[in-house]
């Protein structure tokens, strides 16, 4: 088999009189601040980190935790392993890679191409909500393709895996809704339920390898913006609490969007849920967020990934890694709250201080 990621070149970024994705949200602004930081680093990605982690055993490592994760998820779907021959397409560095079922998995999962620099002031977009739950498997009831995702962090100047802190992750709905958020392009406006879900957003914290993984669905898309997954690394200072969440007093490293291949995202737009979302597709090429982060050079926000069989529908296990500084950190303010009651609108909304305490048990 071959692996997809197709390259992403030729991106064209969206005119300022694009429909907004969410209203209200100044996402150029977003895109503008990120692409200050990228032009004040060194480095934006971790290539130079390469052999450095081969020599100190961290890429071995990478390849075994791989192999056992993507095994593992396979047996506990009865699954086997691909045929010989099956083609996932081009890769996203444009080479010719050539994956079958006998490439060994010390090739299929070393290195780190496929990278990115998250950025320590960049917003995180305007649908983050604080309080949510430490948690591997963020999927609860939601439908849609088995998603099995490795994230390492990589201290982008000493190349050393981050290890003991918490990596956020959340995203869209197989339809494009985010839970915990009631706001006009957000699903039905009307279902002021919303605001206490918690489904397909978690935390994890990073072990010795810097490695944190989930267990979610593929994200499906919304108005005027492609399949893809917010991250943020939360300060090395966080600590869990008894009722499984580091609270709402939230500090954040780092924050950044990751996306998928346009030839896995169209395949899986075809199976349900996801061809029963009405709103408009926005492909990779067309997506302003990803159009800035690929202008600069040697950054690569896609994940690498193989399927878990034959079929598409049965799953798929993606990796990446990124970059931080780790002397970095800001005060981060939530859209929105989540409590041991439920969830609530941050009154503040600009202001950073979150309304009272963290939940209890």
């Amino acid at each position: 088999m071959r692996f997809t990621p197709s390259i992403l070149s030729g991106l064209t970024l969206l005119s300022g009189s694009a429909v907004l994705a969410h209203p209200g949200h100044d996402i150029n602004k977003e895109i503008a601040a990120r692409q200050e930081y990228l032009t004040s680093v060194k480095r934006t990605n971790l290539a130079h980190c390469t052999e450095t982690l081969k020599a100190r055993g961290i890429e071995r490592r990478n390849v075994a935790r791989r192999q056992a994760k993507l095994e593992d998820a396979r047996v506990k779907r009865g699954l086997k392993k691909r045929d010989l021959g099956t083609v996932l397409g081009t890769s996203h560095n444009a080479t010719d890679l050539g994956y079958t079922l006998d490439t060994p998995a010390d090739e299929l999962f070393s290195g780190v191409n496929g990278s990115c620099l998250l950025s320590p002031e960049a917003t995180q977009g305007p649908y983050y909500v604080g309080g949510e739950y430490v948690r591997e498997d963020i999927i609860e009831e939601q439908e849609g393709v088995d998603t099995i995702l490795d994230y390492q962090v990589i201290d982008v100047d000493t190349c050393e895996p981050v290890p003991d802190v918490y990596v956020e992750m959340w995203h869209c709905n197989a339809t494009g809704v985010y839970s915990g958020i009631v706001a006009g392009g957000n699903g039905n406006q009307a279902d002021t339920d919303n605001i206490d879900t918690t489904f397909l957003r978690g935390i994890q914290k990073t072990d010795e390898d810097g490695v944190a993984q989930f267990e979610t669905i593929f994200p499906g898309h919304y108005l005027s913006r492609t399949n893809h997954i917010h991250i943020l690394v939360h300060a090395a200072n966080s600590t869990a609490l008894s009722n499984d969440t580091i609270g709402n007093a939230i500090w954040s490293s780092h924050v950044g969007q990751t996306f998928f291949d346009q030839d896995l995202i169209d395949a899986v737009e075809l199976l349900e849920p996801y061809n029963t979302n009405w709103q408009p597709v926005t492909l990779n090429e067309d997506d302003n967020v990803l159009q800035g982060e690929t202008r600069t050079d040697g950054i690569d926000p896609v994940f690498q990934y193989t399927l878990l069989s034959e079929d598409i529908a049965d799953g798929l296990f993606g990796w990446v890694a990124f970059g931080i500084n780790t002397t970095r950190a800001s005060s981060v303010s939530p859209a929105a709250f989540y409590y041991e009651d439920g969830g609530m609108v941050n009154p503040a909304k600009n202001n950073s201080a979150p309304p009272g305490p963290p939940p209890s048990d």
